[in-house]
């Protein structure tokens, strides 16, 4: 069972945004997928046992980048992983939290559920592909990996340009 306990993030980093607004709604999410991430979370190297782990994710050149610590205060292999497979999945996530909030202002209930079901469908979607490319790197649950695309699309939402 101490194996389990310690194979989770107990601390997330994420590059200041200075001088970028991110809206609100955005900003919410963040928040929400930091916190949950903090107290529930699957997160095992496959190269190291000795976590709970501290990690930093950040965006650089169209590349999710983590870098890791361990609890032996001892850094990790940095892992770099092309964001290029998730171009389709993080535009229409974008497109899909526009509609959202246009829908939220103009439109009832029963639109707001419609979206939000696609958006949880992508959310899924760029979760098995996280699961799948790092499978050989990193063991992570299916929320984990949810919670990870949420913030690689935040982190994304000022850097959209590199998208296309």
């Amino acid at each position: 069972m101490e194996q389990a306990h310690n194979s989770r993030i107990i601390q997330l980093y994420l590059p200041e945004q200075e001088g970028q607004a991110v809206p609100d709604h955005m900003k919410r999410e963040q928040q929400t997928a930091l916190k949950d991430l903090m107290q529930n979370s699957h997160f095992q190297p496959l190269n190291d046992n000795a976590g709970p782990y501290e990690v930093n994710l950040s965006i650089e050149d169209n590349r999710m980048v983590l870098r890791m610590r361990n609890a032996r205060a001892e850094d990790l292999s940095i892992l770099v992983l092309s964001l290029k497979p998730y171009r389709r999945i993080i535009q229409d996530y974008f497109l899909m939290i526009e509609s959202y909030e246009k829908a939220r202002r103009e439109s009832g209930k029963e639109k707001l559920e419609a979206i939000d079901m696609g958006r949880r469908g992508l959310h899924d979607e760029g979760a098995h592909l996280l699961i799948e490319r790092l499978k050989d790197k990193v063991d992570m649950d299916f929320e984990t990996a949810r919670r990870f695309f949420t913030l690689i699309c935040v982190l994304h939402k000022n850097n959209i340009r590199m998208l296309r």
